[in-house]
C-alpha cells in the first residue's frame, strides 16, 4: 500500500471502503453516499490538498451491481508525491463511487469543484447519471430531443433518432 493510500485510511476510516496501488496510480473506491465527505477531505486537509479536478467520468458495468461507477481524477499543484524524488511531480488520485441503475444519481461535487459542472453534464449526457444539487442538469453535447444516453452498454446502436431543426 502507497504512503498516500494509508495515510488517507487512517484519515477517513471506514468512508474508504476499498484501496489499491497499480503502476504507480493510486485510487480509493468510497460508498456514493459519502463522496460529497471524502472529496472535502481530500481538498480541505492540510496534508493531501486535492485542490485540481482533473477529471471526472463514469464506466458501465451492465450486469454488475451497482451498474454504474463514477470516477473522480484528483491532483494537487501544492504537495509533492509521497515517496517521490523532489521534483515538479505532484501527487495524484482516482476515486470511484458505484451508482446503482435505480436511482441512477450520486451527489453533485460543483460545490467542491466548479469545474465539475460541464463534467458531469458530460456523464448525465451520455450515461443518465444524475448529480443531486447540481444547478443546471441538462444535455451538454447531445441535443435535448436524443432519446436514451449512448454510453450505456444497452444502448442500441441501431437506433436512429429524430433530427430536430432548430427552435424558433
Amino acid at each position: 500500500m502507497s504512503d498516500l493510500l494509508q495515510a488517507i485510511e487512517e484519515k477517513l476510516g471506514d468512508a474508504v471502503e476499498d484501496s489499491h496501488a497499480y503502476r504507480g496510480d493510486d485510487t480509493i473506491l468510497v460508498s456514493h453516499d459519502r463522496v460529497l465527505e471524502v472529496m472535502q477531505t481530500l481538498k480541505d486537509d492540510s496534508s493531501f490538498r486535492f485542490n485540481m479536478l482533473i477529471d471526472l467520468t463514469a464506466v458501465d458495468y451492465l450486469g454488475r451491481d451497482p451498474r454504474f461507477e463514477v470516477v473522480y481524477h484528483l491532483g494537487s499543484v501544492e504537495v509533492e508525491a509521497r515517496g517521490s524524488e523532489p521534483s515538479s511531480l505532484r501527487h495524484r488520485l482516482r476515486v470511484k463511487s458505484g451508482v446503482a441503475e435505480v436511482p441512477c444519481e450520486i451527489d453533485s461535487v460543483t460545490s467542491i469543484w466548479p469545474a465539475a459542472n460541464w463534467m458531469e453534464r458530460e456523464v448525465f449526457d451520455f450515461y443518465g447519471i444524475r448529480f443531486k444539487g447540481h444547478d443546471d442538469m441538462r444535455r451538454i453535447l447531445l441535443y435535448e430531443e436524443f432519446q436514451g444516453h449512448p454510453l450505456r452498454k444497452d444502448y442500441p446502436k441501431e437506433r436512429r433518432q429524430p433530427l430536430i431543426g432548430p427552435r424558433n
